[in-house]
């Protein structure tokens, strides 16, 4: 759920050009558990503007598509497929083994991720069969799409009760727009049955064990893992990870501390720069712009292009936007507020290329068969309460030293109204496994405090932080050499840190 624009499609839900049906063959699991027959491995590209596909075969990988359980109590029943891409170890002399990839979300495209990881792994990737592996009912998997007016459908509950019972309106609209096209599926979308498939991945691979890699809910994908399938797993990296234990509809709440440390660190950030961006030269002048822009949009909504930005929208940009503080990020994001600073004083507001695409992910039809799987996993997960008066109490709480983000973390979601309940307990994490943990103390989605607890409950596992740094994503992408080098030291020797590694920014 971070940091800048562009990066919410990144970690929350898959980015909009990965969405396809896959045309690779389907090859079903064996219904009586024996081994699978092997995978058909074909070109991923499925024609002349599948730029991914492109991009795949170019660097040598290939797809190919597995179909699995539905219901994985039911092997002779139902079946879905799944989409999956391989980028081959090149050094098979010295071949480790296979690394099962998630990007997290949940729902977001995996297929594309080996050319990332490989980047990141520098030689340790000559060594690994890299997967990337496309959720049930994500991406070019069996999609799942409810068909929903906007996208994305995290909201502030706004100012007043009025407001709030307008979010419950819309969120129970979303709701219902699932069981009316997805009733059949629903209790099948949910982490455990995602951790399934990825051992029948491993099974289908023919590896006894398989390494993993995940970022922000694909680190408690691989956490869930480890427990409903122990010593399976060879290396594993869990990278922004949350508290295993408080997953659900209402894993942002106690989250408003670290997104109001973030805003205040990137007001001071654009302070420094008012020559260019004109928003406050001081960060408490910074900071009296963005409340003028709350308070604009609670008058109207900001017009911005061809979007209409109102008062529950706006909180969520600003807590996306301020998570992550590395210059590039900084610049989209103080170019955002200066957008809507336009739309707030009733100038003309062109939203740019990458604002753009995030209103559109949003606030539009365009969004919904990205947001819609996401959903569909949160709420299969565990049971939300029902009743809007216990939201609209923690609401009330929050907002009394909240005022901006309490509205945020402690709103209604479409799972208060969803209509099936969780089919399994949430799993509760708690063993052994060796794992290294990568967390950022100014992480405002999957909170450092979140990251510990994993730590916690993998008791062989390592915490390596990077102090003083506001980012969701770390190796890899962060760009921090320390982090890297240790990540890949583990990754080549399997041998982890003898103790919790510091790195710094």
């Amino acid at each position: 759920m971070k940091p800048t624009c562009a990066r919410t499609r990144r970690r929350l839900v898959p980015a909009l050009a990965l969405i396809a049906l896959s045309a690779a063959v389907a090859l079903p699991a064996r219904a009586d558990g024996g081994p699978p027959p092997p995978l058909d491995w074909k070109p991923c590209a499925q024609g002349s503007d599948d730029a991914l596909g492109r991009e795949l075969d170019r660097a040598g990988a290939r797809c190919a598509e597995l179909s699995v359980p539905l219901d994985h109590s039911r092997t002779g029943g139902r079946t879905i497929k799944l989409a999956l891409s391989r980028l081959p170890a090149t050094d098979r002399a010295h071949r480790i083994g296979t690394m099962v990839l998630n990007s997290g979300g949940p729902g977001e495209s995996t297929l594309g991720m080996p050319l990332q990881t490989r980047a990141a792994m520098k030689d340790v990737a000559a060594r690994y069969d890299l997967v990337g592996l496309d959720p049930r009912f994500v991406g070019r998997s069996t999609p799942l799409d409810c068909g929903w007016p906007i996208g994305l459908w995290l909201r502030s509950a706004g100012p007043t009760r009025a407001r709030f019972d307008h979010q419950v309106a819309v969120q129970h609209d979303l709701a219902e727009r699932c069981a009316r096209r997805h009733a059949d599926v629903l209790p099948y979308a949910n982490t455990r049955d995602t951790a399934r498939d990825i051992d029948l991945v491993r099974r289908v691979l023919g590896e006894r064990r398989i390494s993993f890699l995940g970022y922000s809910y694909g680190s408690y994908l691989g956490a869930v893992y480890t427990q409903m399938f122990p010593g399976r797993t060879d290396r594993v990296v869990l990278d922004s990870a949350g508290d295993p234990n408080k997953w659900g509809p209402r894993a942002t709440q106690g989250t408003e501390d670290e997104a109001e440390r973030a805003l205040r660190g990137w007001a001071a950030w654009a302070a420094e720069r008012h020559g260019t961006y004109g928003l406050g030269a001081t960060p408490t002048r910074v900071l009296a712009t963005v409340n003028a822009i709350v308070a604009a949009a609670q008058d109207r909504p900001l017009r911005v292009g061809p979007y209409e930005v109102d008062d529950q929208a706006v909180p969520y940009i600003l807590s996306v936007g301020s998570g992550d503080d590395r210059p590039a990020a900084r610049a989209e994001f103080t170019s955002t507020v200066r957008t809507l600073n336009e739309a707030a004083h009733g100038r003309p507001a062109d939203p740019g290329s990458e604002l753009d695409g995030f209103l559109t992910f949003i606030l539009t039809s365009a969004g919904s068969p990205l947001a819609s799987p996401a959903a569909a996993i949160i709420c299969g997960d565990r049971a939300a309460p029902r009743d809007p008066d216990a939201y609209w109490n923690d609401v009330q709480r929050s907002r009394a030293r909240h005022p901006l983000f309490g509205p945020l973390k402690n709103n209604i979601w479409p799972c208060a109204f969803w209509p099936n309940h969780p089919r399994e307990r949430l799993t509760h994490v708690a063993n052994p496994t060796p794992a290294l943990i990568v967390s950022a103390t100014g992480d405002t989605a999957t909170t450092y405090e979140g990251s510990k607890a994993m730590h916690r409950a993998l008791t062989g596992s390592r915490l390596l932080t990077l102090r003083g740094t506001t980012a969701h994503g770390i190796y890899g992408e962060y760009g921090n050499a320390c982090v890297d080098a240790k990540v890949n030291a583990y990754l080549a020797t399997g041998t982890l840190p003898a103790a919790d590694p510091i790195c710094r920014p």
